[in-house]
């Protein structure tokens, strides 16, 4: 078995065929899953884009659209759960193919949106299609790397939240600029734009995705055996697979501070990607250069998402780099809030894109310590459903401060101070994961992290 911590002999040899299997595997994977990712991210936040000439066009204001936009995450977590439970019993290939077509037509939907109730319908409805995508993906990931690679590799698939992000400024802006397509207005064509390709996708990844490395026929024997290996090697070292009734997970208290320790990044991710194009339209510029401008906090974030979880995987430690880049996040937020010139604004908001985006892929790194099989399934569900609670809390949290306050800058002081949970929380979760505790009457020995 491939141990890099012990020296023996063939230890070249074996990184050799360790860094060989993993990144032929990664790049089989990652890329497809991060492309539908990337189109779900788009299709949840453009809304963000359409508010520009949606709200006056259907009745809107800043206080319902910021509902509205927060929904999506109530959707998200009623169906969490359920959704992660069908991957696991009707495979990934046919779960994530329901998933692309029921959020792509919901999507394109959006385009007949006629005031704020059909406004609240559909993006309840677009959360929970969507539900169960990205912790489907997380689980099905679980099957095919070892712990020690789990954080660089999320932080590839987490590279399409500002993939997204790019691609979508720019687009959306040159959407706004012209009058339609089809008899459609502006915002309506981007609906409509931005829906369809997860259509699209539903056949090629039924035709492309493996449902796990025994049906890959692009990996040889030999890896094959690497991975039970290897996996079988983490299970004995994190005695995984604490759970006899998968449901316990629901319960553990490490699953719910894993969710408070989590919730603090999508509610602010989502509370400033949802308010961004209104934050640079604010700037005084024109749709299509409001377009071009939001795309600069994300190449910050592929970057941060490109450095810290590796990172974070050479020295083998988490909860170091989540609190110091949490704080950092906290501070280039308020700071954002703080200048007024437009210029020092987007640097401190691209600065803090920068950590938001990176640390997630970290600590998603953590589940993995305890959770295995469907237990894994439940778990990481409960924490990404209770975590992206915040995705409705954020954008509806600025929206209802700026009704109130007439500005966006203490919409971002709050966005900030939720930060500092995260870095408390971490604490608690370092506590809580080094503690042996009793699941389902059995003692559950973790290791602890280096």
């Amino acid at each position: 078995m491939i141990n890099p911590q012990v020296q023996q002999p063939g230890k070249t040899e074996a990184g050799a065929e360790e860094k060989h299997i993993v990144g032929h595997i990664a790049r089989r994977l990652v890329p497809f899953l991060a492309l539908i990712y990337v189109v779900a991210y788009v299709d949840r936040t453009v809304v963000g884009f359409a508010k520009l000439h949606m709200n006056a066009a259907v009745g809107l204001s800043d206080a319902a659209y910021g509902l509205g936009a927060g929904l999506f995450f109530v959707g998200y977590f009623l169906c969490e759960v359920p959704s992660n439970l069908a991957l696991a019993r009707f495979g990934a290939r046919v779960w994530f193919a329901r998933i692309l077509f029921t959020w792509g037509a919901i999507t394109m939907a959006m385009a007949f949106v006629s005031g704020p109730k059909s406004f609240y319908v559909l993006r309840f409805l677009l959360g929970a299609a969507e539900a169960g995508l990205y912790p489907g993906i997380l689980f099905f990931l679980t099957h095919w790397f070892p712990l020690r690679h789990r954080a660089r590799v999320i932080g590839l698939l987490v590279l399409a939240q500002p993939i997204a992000g790019i691609v979508t400024g720019p687009i959306a802006g040159a959407l706004l600029e012209t009058h339609g397509f089809f008899g459609l207005s502006n915002w309506q064509t981007l609906f409509v734009v931005s829906g369809l390709p997860a259509v699209l996708l539903c056949l090629p990844t039924l035709r492309l995705l493996p449902e796990s490395p025994a049906h890959a026929r692009w990996l040889k024997p030999e890896a094959r055996r690497w991975i039970e290996r290897e996996l079988a090697s983490d299970h004995r070292s994190y005695s995984l697979d604490a759970h006899r009734n998968p449901f316990s997970a629901l319960k553990d208290r490490r699953v719910l501070l894993l969710a408070l320790l989590f919730l603090p990044f999508p509610l602010c991710i989502y509370g400033l990607s949802l308010w961004l194009p209104t934050i640079i339209k604010a700037f005084g510029v024109s749709d299509s250069t409001a377009g071009l401008l939001s795309a600069v906090p994300y190449l910050f974030a592929v970057a941060g998402l490109l450095i810290v979880p590796r990172h974070s995987d050479k020295h083998r430690e988490r909860y170091g780099h989540i609190v110091v880049v949490s704080a950092v996040a906290a501070l280039t937020m308020a700071a954002s809030a703080w200048v007024h010139t437009p210029v020092l604004q987007l640097l401190f908001i691209s600065l803090t894109a920068f950590s938001l985006y990176s640390i997630q892929a970290v600590v998603w790194a953590l589940p993995g310590e305890f959770l295995t099989g469907t237990s894994a399934a439940v778990g990481i569900a409960m924490i990404n459903s209770l975590a992206n609670l915040g995705g409705y809390l954020g954008p509806y949290g600025i929206g209802l401060i700026k009704d109130a306050t007439g500005s966006l800058a203490a919409g971002l002081y709050f966005l900030a101070a939720t930060l500092l949970v995260a870095v408390l929380a971490t604490f608690a979760v370092r506590a809580a994961l080094r503690t042996p505790v009793q699941s389902d009457g059995a003692n559950v020995k973790l290791a602890r992290e280096s």
